[in-house]
């Protein structure tokens, strides 16, 4: 065997093995023939950092927050297990924590537009004294929000014996001295008797307060508006805690948390006459690490590497990765199916990963020639472009995430379907998922093709994984674009993922 085939052998060797998924749970299922209001199809989901809150958003504004309730349960003798080095068998349990309406509809009467309510992005911010922080944001305005345990504090008894008052009036008791006392001008006493006056003092009334209950209150810290002329695509927290970007399809702004009535303007693609314009902004996040590095993607299917130390303003980017087309190969759809609708930055920072209509690409941001592996998504709906584009499905913006550990990632597909790729080296992972409480049903109509080389690039092979007949059932019927899963998230320490189906969130584990 030569040594690039022992190298191969040894790499699917060391290739962690495909994960065995299985539901979990479900909040907000339709039962059969329910019809779906259009305010409550989930728009936004996320976990926080530590996997112990997960965050909501639907189209009518609402923010619904959901904690976790297994790791709870372990809280006495958690430390024991892991000193024992015992593995915990339980899967992620959640359970429903509170709601509270961000964004309510507005209408800009300068441009006679509506903007909806509709949550387009939730990122959560450091959380501080026990309670929570979130940034949410709609088209135009994006709220800060602290969500925090009240005690509800209520008047309850008075401290009187209601048996000897009256009223207001005096105490009625045969032990209060009543003998009377001779004073003098101004105040003096002529002898040394303090006893009380005739009649008695009036009983007091004082109401005790006692706190009774707690609840969760979300109260709005900050509303950062004003800021943007295009609808906002993006918002991202950064590791500093104290900043955050908001990127519409024009422009990337730079907020402090503290101050909500100015931002800077860092990257700015508008050209002087908007008839050169060529490319927008599809998404941007910041590094998880280095609070001076961020990446923004663009309809042309590139993304930017920008540090701002470099200049205040960063129209120019640090490192530019983009895929070229083969010679011969563009069509009339090539731009439209080239656009990146979601870029996410592994948990290491070295890696980002991104999505356009067809493929997953995962790129080493120490490597600009091209993406490290490519992850067929859509390949089968090729053929259909042209359907496609008439019903506008080829504008469908589909979310991607990755695991914590950077050994996998996610996508979002038709008919409620969602893949999960391997990109470690070697790996052959694509499995096929159905957001119901039977995820793996589909698994045996589509087949997981292993990865083929598609020849060096740049001394690194690249892989292409997963071309397969995703969304063709044992009928032969093609996908139902009528249902698609956009939004999902990887929990970020556990092999579990979040993923919405038109307004039901479902969980499973691996």
């Amino acid at each position: 065997m030569s040594n690039g085939g022992a190298k191969a052998a040894v790499a699917s060797v060391g290739a962690p093995q495909p994960l065995d998924w299985k539901f979990s749970q479900v909040f907000g299922e339709r039962t059969a023939g329910e019809e779906v209001q259009e305010v409550d199809i989930i728009s936004a989901i996320e976990f926080d950092r530590t996997g112990d809150h997960l965050a909501t958003g639907d189209r009518g504004g609402r923010v619904v927050l959901f904690e976790r309730t297994d790791t709870r349960d372990y809280a006495g003798h958690r430390r024991d297990l892991e000193k024992m080095n015992y593995p915990m068998n339980r899967h992620p349990e959640f359970r429903y924590k509170t709601e509270f309406q961000s964004h309510e509809p507005e209408f800009d009467y300068l441009k006679s537009l509506e903007i909806e309510e509709k949550i387009n992005k939730i990122r959560w911010c450091q959380s501080a004294n026990g309670a929570l922080f979130l940034l949410a944001t709609n088209d135009k305005t994006i709220k800060f929000w602290k969500v925090q345990e009240k005690k509800v504090k209520k008047v309850c008894d008075m401290n009187v014996d209601s048996s000897k008052a009256m009223g207001n009036g005096p105490i009625v008791d045969s032990s209060i001295s009543t003998s009377s006392k001779q004073f003098i001008e101004n105040g003096g006493c002529i002898r040394n008797d303090f006893s009380f006056p005739t009649g008695g003092f009036p009983s007091l009334r004082l109401p005790v307060v006692t706190s009774l209950e707690t609840n969760l209150m979300a109260r709005c810290r900050r509303i950062y508006a004003h800021a943007h002329d295009y609808h906002i695509n993006s918002i991202s927290s950064n590791s500093d805690g104290e900043t955050f970007i908001s990127a519409d399809d024009l422009r990337i702004n730079l907020w402090n948390m503290e101050i909500s009535d100015q931002s800077f303007n860092i990257v700015d693609v508008k050209p002087a006459n908007m008839e050169d314009l060529t490319e927008v902004i599809t998404s941007a996040e910041f590094h998880p690490k280095h609070c001076n590095m961020l990446a923004y993607s663009s309809s042309k299917g590139s993304i930017r590497l920008i540090d701002m130390r470099q200049s205040a303003l960063c129209d120019t980017h640090s490192k530019l990765f983009e895929e070229q087309d083969a010679p011969g190969t563009m069509s009339f759809f090539t731009e439209v199916i080239a656009s990146i609708s979601d870029i996410k930055f592994a948990k290491d920072g070295r890696h980002i990963l991104s999505r356009d209509y067809m493929n997953l690409k995962l790129w080493d941001i120490n490597m600009d020639s091209g993406p490290v592996a490519t992850f067929q998504v859509h390949e089968h709906l090729r053929p259909k472009l042209c359907d496609l584009y008439e019903n506008d499905s080829i504008f469908d913006k589909f979310e991607c995430c990755l695991s914590g550990d950077g050994l996998r990632v996610a996508t979002g597909s038709y008919s409620n379907l969602f893949r999960v790729f391997g990109c470690s080296e070697g790996s052959t992972e694509a499995t096929t998922l159905e957001a119901s409480k039977n995820p793996t049903r589909r698994q045996g109509q589509t087949s997981s093709r292993p990865c083929r080389s598609l020849g060096s690039l740049s001394g690194v092979v690249r892989r292409v994984k997963g071309a397969d007949n995703l969304g063709v059932d044992a009928n032969g019927n093609t996908s139902d674009f009528t249902t698609k899963l956009l939004h999902l998230a990887w929990h970020p320490t556990e092999n579990s993922i979040a993923c919405a189906a038109s307004n039901s969130l479902y969980m499973y584990y691996a």
